[in-house]
């Protein structure tokens, strides 16, 4: 009988924690998931993770683990510990990888955050699959980002390099929960595109399907759809947001200078609704001997599970690079 050599791509979520069995060409093979909070101590948490990788390594004739990548929100690469994560049920540093370790010594087994995983997803998987130099944007809740150059992801001295949402583009702008104001995530993310609505609606006079709502009562896509059909609140809103994601994403290329830029997230999904004002605001502001050079597009992970094939590809990535 064949060995079937897999990874499992583990994803940490708030809610959920979803796992997947993963081969070289991301085809998944099984997949698996627990709830995060039902477990409120950590080593307990530890122990459901362990009882799940064996249970997923049985479930599938001949199969191997050879790695495990493990995405998790404030997840340090370089440290191999979840710091601090606001989301999760366990606070303060936790020793995620070396809990793990003593189950599985001789696996490999990576962590990073979510963007970073995605980027490397991108990069595994997607459309960066030949790129050595790209930028990789999440518009999501937050604006999360992963820089790679070189082929390498970049991490800088403490591991948590590539914090593009928290670029600040409007001093003294609106308060972010890092607890500065003006950063791009407040304004170029699902979120920041809900402030902008109500914005918008406090101060014009355009009639608006969202002057009978509340905060609450919308969502990014409802804005889209409002775009779509016409809303003159919901058109400006995008437009803003894709003129200050564009600005950001010029002013990024003058550090890395990537041969592409790929946008993933529910916001990206809103397609040339978003894409349109932010290139056309990136070609505007870039430096004048990269336009036109660079391209910026959707993820091609944009339909796929790319919780479980970003994190997949961490250890992927590190198993082909000879690391192991």
């Amino acid at each position: 009988m064949d060995t079937k050599k897999l990874v499992v791509g583990i994803d940490i979520g708030g809610t959920n924690t979803k796992f997947g069995m993963v081969d070289r060409l991301g085809n998944i093979y099984v997949e698996e998931n627990i709830s995060t909070p039902f477990y409120s101590d950590f080593d307990d948490y530890i122990n459901a993770l362990k009882d799940v990788l064996i249970k997923l390594e049985a479930s599938v004739e001949g199969a191997e683990i050879i790695g495990i990548g493990i995405g998790a929100p404030n997840g340090n690469h370089k440290t191999k510990e979840i710091a601090f994560a606001p989301n999760l049920p366990w606070k303060g540093i936790l020793p995620i990888v070396a809990k793990l370790q003593k189950f599985f010594p001789d696996t490999c087994i990576v962590l990073d955050n979510d963007a970073n995983a995605a980027a490397i997803g991108e990069m595994v998987y997607g459309g960066a699959a030949k790129m050595r130099d790209f930028l990789f944007v999440t518009l999501g809740t937050g604006l999360g980002s992963g820089f790679v150059a070189n082929g390498e992801m970049i991490y800088g001295n403490d591991g948590l390099a590539g914090e593009l949402g928290h670029v600040i583009v409007e001093k003294n702008g609106r308060k972010c929960n890092c607890g500065r104001c003006g950063c791009l995530e407040t304004y170029s993310s699902a979120t920041g595109i809900k402030r902008t609505v109500s914005e918008l609606l406090a101060t014009g006079t355009e009639d608006s399907i969202f002057r009978h709502k509340s905060f609450d009562g919308f969502e990014a896509k409802d804005i889209a759809e409002a775009a779509q059909s016409g809303d003159k609140i919901a058109e400006k809103a995008f437009q803003m947001a894709g003129e200050i994601l564009g600005l950001a994403l010029a002013n990024a290329v003058a550090i890395t200078v990537p041969e592409a830029i790929f946008l993933f997230g529910g916001l990206a999904k809103s397609g040339d609704l978003i894409l349109k004002p932010t290139i056309a605001s990136f070609e505007e502001n870039i430096l004048k001997i990269w336009k036109g050079k660079i391209k910026i597009r959707q993820s091609e992970l944009q339909n796929k599970d790319v919780s479980i094939l970003g994190s997949a590809s961490l250890a992927w990535n590190y198993i082909n690079k000879g690391s192991l």
